[in-house]
């Protein structure tokens, strides 16, 4: 903008008297409605999305349905990305970690995340469906006819092994697209530490092709959510005009279900805190600067840098925080798992659906797995939300919904993951000699000056 004037120019007319204003105005005269559009937070134009959603759809009523394209749009653009996101993010996240460096403390967080993750999605499962958050809403059309029946419990783990991958792909097998990606990062992983020159050369290249993919998804990713508000508001108005003011009271008890999963988890980080001994005051002491900052942020990656800090203050070595905070950014999704699960059940309870033993089994396993290739960012969790959906048989319509409080619960379940990283921080470093330094809040001088996972 103005940077294609001489720097010089406005200062110089302002000393001599020379039109000020019009130096002053030309930058705003400049400024076009979408580059404003751009510097409005997300989180606003999505609360805004949401309210006007919810006024239109009560004021017009069933002719909105007239803008249900502009939301059917929002849903599929959240589709297309599902399974280069799938694929892309685990083949990267696992071919990070070396196979030198999968030792005691990998192995140990890794078992940590996965574990805590799982109860976290049983939890919201469990409330969801004591509470049955979504009943008694039902949505007109026919999105109950397109839930799909489970397939038996031999043919879901034989379905994990994809017989052509590309297939799996185009059909959106998502177990089985992550089968492939996992066995595939392992590969590359061992080939990036093979002494084969040519195997090494390889390795790097389609490392760098991978993470280049990765930059596409994110970069598409960033314009879908500024599309979401245009989306959020064509699905709410379209939800509430067809539903009325009876949509409002499901969507506050899903709300209410999830911030109830979510404190719930504390509570249970706090007695494993406890069983190792660790004192409570100050780790939470510790962790409220990043537990605000991710609340806020709504993004466990860019919270990185205080939650390193925090780490310090519990007297975590840098050998020890470096590998597990960035791996639990990418893999710790607790909080989005207590998500996931309960506004999985809640679509269930909204398009009628009996949900089987057997369903809630695959919408466990998809959700732990898709949490280790859920990059920290904004927005991820609803991408991760459509993977369940998806894998239940369950129709798509309903996630309208929960889109239009996303930012509301995005912010609860991102604070609960930044503090399952710093609790499996905290117990893995007192489980190996040396790695917990009592009041210590600086790193030790036998440490390395620097680490790559320290890094913002």
């Amino acid at each position: 903008m103005t940077e294609q004037h001489h720097p010089g120019d406005g200062s110089d007319a302002n000393r001599s008297g020379r039109s000020p204003a019009t130096a002053d105005q030309a930058p705003s005269r400049r400024r076009s409605p979408w580059r404003w559009y751009l510097d409005v937070p997300l989180i606003w134009k999505l609360g805004v999305a949401l309210v006007l959603g919810v006024v239109v759809g009560l004021v017009v009523g069933p002719p909105v349905t007239v803008i249900e394209p502009l939301g059917e749009i929002f849903l599929r653009l959240l589709m297309m990305l599902v399974m280069p996101l799938i694929l892309l993010t685990l083949i990267s996240g696992v071919a990070s970690v070396s196979p030198k460096t999968l030792g005691r403390v990998g192995g140990k967080i890794f078992v940590f995340y996965l574990v805590t993750t799982a109860f976290a999605i049983s939890l919201g499962i469990g409330l969801a469906l004591l509470i049955s958050p979504g009943a008694g809403l039902t949505l007109t059309g026919d999105e109950e006819a397109e839930a799909q029946e489970a397939p038996g419990l031999a043919e879901v783990f034989t379905n994990i092994v994809p017989e052509n991958i590309f297939t799996a792909l185009s059909e959106g097998e998502i177990l089985a697209v992550m089968f492939f990606a996992i066995i595939a990062g392992i590969a590359l992983s061992y080939m990036q530490d093979s002494t084969d020159e040519r195997l090494a050369g390889l390795a790097s290249l389609l490392r760098r092709i991978t993470e280049g993919g990765l930059e596409i998804i994110f970069l598409l990713i960033r314009g879908i959510l500024q599309y979401s508000p245009i989306g959020v508001f064509a699905l709410i108005a379209v939800a509430v005009g067809e539903t009325g003011a009876d949509a409002l009271l499901p969507l506050a008890a899903l709300t209410g279900v999830m911030y109830g999963g979510i404190a719930l988890q504390i509570v249970v980080y706090t007695l494993i805190l406890l069983v190792f001994r660790a004192q409570i005051g100050r780790f939470f002491k510790a962790a409220k600067e990043p537990m605000l900052t991710a609340f806020v942020t709504r993004s466990s990656g860019g919270t990185l840098p205080v939650s390193t800090q925090a780490a310090q203050q519990l007297g975590v070595r840098k050998s020890v925080y470096s590998f597990t905070l960035p791996f639990g950014a990418t893999v710790n999704m607790d909080g989005t798992a207590i998500y996931v699960g309960a506004a999985t059940v809640f679509v269930a309870n909204v398009t009628g659906t009996e949900l089987t033993l057997l369903q809630l089994v695959t919408i466990a396993l998809v959700g732990v797995l898709a949490s280790i290739g859920t990059a920290g960012v904004p927005g991820a969790g609803l991408i991760m939300l459509t993977m369940t959906v998806t894998s239940a048989g369950l129709p798509m319509a309903p996630v309208a919904l929960v889109a239009g409080i996303d930012a509301i619960l995005d912010m609860g379940r991102t604070m609960c993951n930044v503090t399952g990283d710093l609790v499996g921080t905290r117990i893995v470093a007192q489980t190996e000699e040396g790695m917990l330094v009592d009041g210590s809040t600086e790193d030790e001088p036998d440490e390395e000056p620097h680490t790559p996972g320290a890094d913002p």
